[in-house]
């Protein structure tokens, strides 16, 4: 089953990484920032009780002394291992794709600007696979929580299927995916969490980019509050403000998860759910405005019914 969703008033993003982190990094350089490249190694305290962040730069092992530190140091964040209470309770889809060059013969169905996504239990058993143009480059990945799960057979499998298998390989890479927030972003001192590292990307979706410069967002403002004040009390905004934002988005997508990603026939009904044209409005205005829209009451109903149609087994898929 197949179903194209268009966009109306607005349009998804894809983000390449490799250009925009660096863009990231320059424009914090010209606004302030001292720019120091290293590879993170603990955090300790001095005899004042000031923490010292230790790295391994260019030069060796370094140093600094600070107030306060962000960790946004990714999934399996190593700053939150160290100093976050609770960091060790979070889960993770893991994820795995390979960018490949887009061919001069473009296979028959691939559109440049549409993203795919493919729910199948021989490309993933509990999240789904894509293909997610990037002008000149493809990113052709999948996920699972399954250890037992092979990424890579998947993968082949999904390029194989949209036509893709002889395409140029240009890298692979893979990288556990949060499925829910920490419990808690901050040590109630002088460290707090901020993106994945803190867990927020969407559950079902797996989007991330916007979540994580909210949440950076958010950590900033929350030391800046510190530090004008002294009240460590501060910190903990930062995930106070972005779950009265987003908590509940978070907390419907991932019940949407649990229950949906659960076998190919559950998918295989999602994606009926999902030809419906208020379920497509309704989604993608949440999707594209991060909040759930109350707006179309008789819309809600209809879905719901819709709904429970599908789980009683009376709809037809």
């Amino acid at each position: 089953m197949q179903v194209d969703i268009a966009i109306e008033g607005g349009f998804v993003g894809m983000v390449d990484r490799e250009q925009f982190d660096e863009w990231l990094r320059e424009r914090a350089a010209t606004h302030g920032a001292e720019r120091r490249t290293g590879r993170f190694v603990r955090l300790d305290r001095d005899a004042d009780g000031v923490c010292v962040l230790h790295y391994d730069g260019a030069e060796g092992p370094a140093h600094v002394r600070t107030r306060a530190v962000i960790g946004a140091d990714g999934a399996r964040s190593q700053v939150a291992a160290q100093a976050v209470p609770g960091a060790d309770r979070g889960r993770f889809v893991f994820a795995y794709h390979e960018v490949i060059a887009l061919p001069e013969q473009v296979p028959a169905g691939y559109a440049a600007g549409r993203c795919e996504v493919h729910y199948n239990g021989s490309l993933s058993p509990d999240f789904y696979g894509w293909v997610f143009p990037h002008g000149a480059s493809i990113s052709v990945g999948t996920g699972s929580a399954d250890k037992g799960f092979s990424l890579r057979r998947g993968v082949m499998q999904l390029r194989a299927t949209a036509g893709l298998a002889h395409a140029r390989t240009l890298r692979r890479e893979g990288a556990p995916i949060p499925l829910k927030p920490l419990p808690r972003w901050d040590n109630g001192r002088d460290v707090v969490l901020a993106g994945d590292a803190a867990g927020v990307v969407a559950p079902a979706s797996g989007e991330g980019i916007y979540y994580a410069m909210l949440g950076g967002r958010l950590a900033a403002e929350a030391v800046a509050q510190l530090l004008a004040t002294g009240d460590v009390r501060a910190l903990a905004s930062a995930r106070r403000r972005f779950m009265r934002e987003h908590g509940r988005v978070f907390w419907v997508l991932g019940v949407m998860q649990h229950f949906w990603y659960r076998s190919d026939r559950r998918r295989e009904r999602f994606v009926s759910i999902c030809r419906d044209r208020d379920v497509q409005r309704l989604t993608f205005d949440a999707y594209l405005h991060k909040r759930l829209v109350r707006a179309r009451p008789l819309a809600h109903v209809r879905i719901f019914f819709k709904d429970m149609a599908h789980l009683l087994g009376l709809a037809r898929v």
